[in-house]
């Protein structure tokens, strides 16, 4: 059985996040208190429900978890699109971290497809 730090999605939900806490923690106090803190929580939120679904026992707990991961994917979206908007990151990297976060999100969405699928084989 494959591991959850072994899982290449949350490898990059990870790592994702990291990036976006290392863009924040610069920013001046208003930034931080406002746009900063709401970017932060969703984007950590990621992962970390990535995780606990991995620790539940039945799949459709799992699933639950997946969908407020993605969910928390979509609201990080949102807020690097407020965060470029009002001029707190450059637009080059926010088109990084939007292609990240797409990938993210395919990855996610294909993780989702395949839990409690179960492969046939012809016998």
């Amino acid at each position: 059985m494959i591991g959850l730090k072994d899982l290449k999605l949350y490898q990059l939900a990870y790592s994702f996040e990291e990036r976006i806490w290392n863009i924040v923690s610069t920013w001046n106090y208003f930034e931080k208190s406002t746009i900063g803190k709401q970017l932060a929580r969703s984007a950590d939120s990621i992962s970390a429900n990535i995780c606990e679904g991995y620790g539940r026992y039945h799949y459709k707990e799992n699933k639950n978890f997946l969908f407020y991961a993605r969910g928390s994917l979509y609201e990080t979206q949102n807020w690097i699109k407020k965060a470029v908007d009002r001029n707190l990151i450059e637009k080059k990297i926010y088109k990084e971290l939007e292609s990240d976060s797409i990938v993210i999100a395919k990855m996610l969405n294909a993780y989702i497809r395949s839990i409690g699928s179960k492969k046939t084989t012809n016998s």
